[in-house]
Parts: structure tokens; sequence; C-alpha cells
């Protein structure tokens, strides 16, 4: 089955890319891949976590600026170096 617009087949993400875990709706960064997982980290950084493919999908610009725009105010509040 092909993927709809904007989704990736499993093992599709390239390192570097922002993605939505849709189980959480955290948006996170590529690190790669770990068997068969994706495995995202968080805007700003942070610890790692893994997801299945099937809860990946690629950020959208709204996403990523949303991601951003609350690291920079966690940041300017003192919450995260």
């Amino acid at each position: 089955m092909k993927p709809a617009a904007g989704e990736h087949a499993a093992g599709e993400y390239a390192v570097g890319e922002y993605a939505v875990d849709t189980r959480t709706g955290e948006v996170g960064l590529v690190m790669g891949q770990e068997g068969p997982y994706v495995q995202l980290r968080p805007y700003g950084g942070g610890r790692e976590w893994d997801c299945v493919p099937e809860s990946v999908r690629r950020a959208t610009p709204a996403e990523r600026l949303s991601a951003a725009t609350a690291y920079a105010n966690a940041r300017s509040r003192g919450e995260v170096p």
C-alpha cells in the first residue's frame, strides 16, 4: 500500500528531518533507526525516544514553528539550558 501524501513508508525517514510522534503529538528530530524503530530527539535537544514507523509522520512547517517557539519560551524562562 502506498503511503498517503506527506507520509513515508517504514524506513524512509532521513536523519535530520523533523517528524511527529502521532502517539503523543511530540515533534522530534530524526536521529536514525535502531532495529524496527525510528529514533526521535526533542526539538532543542534531550533524550531520544523510539517510535514504531507507523506512529511517525513528517512535521508540518506550523508544527516545527510551534516546537521552536515552545523551546524558545522555555529557554527564556530558564527551564532548559
